[in-house]
């Protein structure tokens, strides 16, 4: 799963790593959510290009967006089967630059936020589908989703899903629809592997998506963690919990 990250690095580092023609300027972003516009790398007429994009996916189909889930994510086992990503999968894989990201932790007393983040450090790219929604009345909007897989190894002490990360011998392959189909690009939707991120365990103020700043990025003690969970009542903690929603990893926000 995915539903919040980080871009730390200078636009011109990213420029330089993802070799697109365009010179954006933008702050760093220490927690960002989804609906919001989000730097994605395309490839257009034979080159590579930046481009903003909402994040959460519109398939081209939809009549009314207000009817649709907010779709941040696609499982890369169904993306060749599901509606809703099958044609992006063949024509508009796009990438997402990153720099780290956030995953909650399901405890028996609460959720507890981790920054993840690789262990080398550096920007990193996840895999994304991306699709232009076209209104009645001919408004366009860029949307994007993070592919997401089965987590693996340490990753999947915190969570059972891990976005996919190409790497940077990958990022041809995976953006170019015509030399590459979309089975030949599925064999880029690989798990991490194990030990290749690093994580520690940061404030629930990045529960709020108006806290955006560098404080959020910082471990915290087990003290502060302990300090920061909500109170519980004797009562409360003796009922059973009732049982979780299903949750397919396509459409939640954690």
């Amino acid at each position: 799963m995915c539903g919040r990250y980080v871009i730390l690095s200078p636009p011109e580092a990213m420029r330089q790593a993802f070799g697109y023609a365009e010179q954006p300027n933008f702050p760093p972003r220490y927690n960002i959510a989804p609906t919001q516009p989000v730097p994605v790398v395309v490839r257009e007429n034979g080159a590579r290009h930046f481009r903003l994009m909402r994040w959460g996916l519109i398939p081209a189909w939809v009549k009314d967006p207000r009817q649709f889930a907010l779709v941040i994510n696609a499982r890369a086992e169904t993306v060749l089967d599901k509606p809703a990503f099958k044609n992006a999968m063949k024509r508009r894989r796009c990438l997402l630059p990153v720099d780290g990201y956030y995953e909650w932790h399901q405890s028996e007393e609460r959720k507890r936020p981790f920054f993840i983040r690789p262990r080398n450090g550096g920007l990193i790219a996840f895999a994304g589908l991306s699709e232009t929604w076209v209104g009645p009345n001919g408004e366009e909007l860029d949307t994007v989703a993070i592919v997401t897989t089965a987590a693996r190894g340490g990753l999947a002490t915190l969570h059972s899903r891990a976005p996919v990360t190409i790497a940077s011998g990958d990022y041809a392959r995976w953006l170019d629809g015509d030399a590459t189909d979309a089975g030949a690009a599925m064999l880029s939707l690989r798990a991490p592997e194990d030990g290749e991120f690093v994580w520690h365990e940061v404030s629930t103020r990045v529960n709020r998506v108006a806290n955006d700043d560098a404080q959020l990025l910082l471990p915290i003690s087990e003290e502060q963690a302990e300090a920061e969970a909500p109170k519980v009542s004797k009562n409360a903690a003796a009922r059973k919990a009732a049982p979780a929603a299903s949750d397919d990893g396509q459409g939640s926000l954690f």
